[in-house]
């Protein structure tokens, strides 16, 4: 398979992508010029420990929202509490906090509401950490629904918040209605703050965004190119740079299924489930940009299923929280808010491989991938794979008119067999002559995975 356009913010064919020496990873078809017996594979998250329960009488079984924000040494929870259904924005909503040493391990304080009664701003109170150099306060949040509008809110200590201004800085309009989980980030690679926020478009519940030099100040809401991907439901998108690739935004968004029911009557009851909230399901998929307004959906299918039991399988549950944030070297997780209007309801993880949203992968019968043209700094390609015992890893690389390189071809480079996070490709020729000049990699893999590469000094 060939590809003949490129999009996702990436100059078009003939024009040679400047790689500097940037990570990149297989979640789109930026790089991608021909496939021959490879596939881009979705990662596949693996279940771990219940981290938080919805155990305190503020709490209950329709808290929501959560962020997850990892900032030097500590984690920290936030996310809405509230125990009965209602409209949103109501009085009883709290703002609730917890932390965690190792993101495994999250300990309420004692109190840990942060603000109860600034109705309707704890509906969807959604925090980050500024990396603005000249961004003033550390900790920015956002929060509001469409007849308050959106609401910034700043903090020295992620604990202690205060509003920025009394005035909205997106004001109250019937579109986009706010009416989910909003966020925003300041975006290193695109020099400015960076909102993504929920409207609705023909019916179905969609993402909008905006852009701000100040964090007050804010362009016009522009809805998102999705490159003809299906119109689903997008209760929350949970965009944000990702950690080891700040260049490339990765949201593990909520996908909502309005009356697709599983449950029967009966089944409901057991579960516990409130009687409103069993006629509707809901899973998560994978968004990936590199900025603008085109968002890549490659992949179609689900990133987490609801998976075994009648719990999961009830409206809104599964909702992703917003942020994949590193727990143990070669090791990331993201948390999942389950049992949703149920007593139960609580907040679980799941962990991938470092850089595992998806992979280059190829099975024994062997596999390649061509890059379009691109331009790179540094002297050593670096990859983050897996292989079988019997599977392994071997790169060319090429002229931009595919024209082989002396010293760089498949017989020049040592095949990788093993499963590292941060190893170099072995050629016999020196990389750093090819520094700045046009150039394909053709990786050439069997049984095998790739899940990251960039070029380094």
């Amino acid at each position: 398979m060939r590809r003949r356009d490129l999009l996702w913010g990436i100059p078009l064919l003939g024009q040679p992508a400047n790689l500097g020496s940037k990570r990149e990873l297989f979640v789109d078809d930026s790089f991608i010029e021909e496939l021959r017996g490879a596939e881009l594979r979705l990662g596949v998250p693996v279940e771990k420990e219940v981290v938080l329960k919805m155990d305190r009488p503020h709490e209950g079984p329709f808290s929501a929202y959560f962020t997850v924000l990892h900032d030097d040494a500590k984690y920290r929870l936030y996310y809405r509490g509230v125990p009965e259904a209602g409209r949103d924005g109501r009085p009883s909503e709290a703002t609730c906090y917890a932390e965690s040493t190792d993101g495994i391990h999250f300990v309420k304080p004692a109190n840990n509401i942060l603000f109860q009664g600034l109705a309707p701003f704890s509906h969807n109170f959604c925090p980050f950490v500024d990396r603005n150099p000249r961004g003033g306060a550390r900790y920015k949040a956002i929060s509001g629904i469409a007849s308050s509008g959106l609401k910034a809110w700043i903090s020295d200590d992620g604990v202690a918040w205060r509003a920025l201004r009394e005035q909205p800085i997106m004001p109250a309009t019937k579109l986009p209605m706010f009416d989910s989980q909003n966020l925003a980030f300041w975006s290193e690679s695109e020099g400015c703050y960076v909102a993504y926020v929920r409207q609705f478009i023909n019916r179905v519940r969609s993402v909008v965004r905006a852009t701000s030099d100040d964090f007050v100040n804010w362009s016009p809401f522009m809805p998102l190119d999705l490159g003809g991907a299906p119109a689903d439901h997008l209760y929350t998108n949970q965009l944000h740079p990702y950690y080891r690739a700040p260049h490339i935004y990765v949201g593990i968004a909520a996908r909502f299924n309005p009356g697709r029911q599983v449950l029967t009557a009966d089944e409901a009851r057991q579960t516990g489930v409130h009687p409103d909230y069993f006629k509707d399901t809901s899973d998560s998929v994978l968004l990936t940009t590199r900025g603008g307004n085109t968002i890549s959906r490659y992949f179609r299918e689900s990133f987490l299923r609801p998976g075994l039991g009648l719990h999961h399988w009830v409206s809104r549950d599964n909702y992703p929280a917003l942020n994949v944030v590193e727990t143990a070297e070669g090791e990331m997780s993201f948390y999942v808010n389950r049992h949703y209007g149920q007593p139960t309801a609580h907040l679980q993880r799941f962990a991938l491989r470092s850089d595992g949203f998806s992979s280059l992968h190829a099975g024994w019968r062997g596999g390649e991938l061509l890059t379009r043209p691109l331009l790179f700094s540094g002297r050593q390609l670096e990859l983050n794979y897996a292989s079988s015992a019997a599977g392994g890893v071997r790169v060319q690389v090429l002229n931009a008119d595919e024209t082989a390189i002396p010293g760089f071809g498949l017989g020049d480079c040592r095949e990788l067999i093993g499963d590292r996070l941060n190893a170099r490709v072995p050629w016999r020729g020196d990389t750093a002559q090819l520094a700045g000049k046009p150039v394909r990699l053709l990786f050439a893999l069997k049984d095998a995975d790739i899940y990251s590469w960039r070029f380094t000094a």
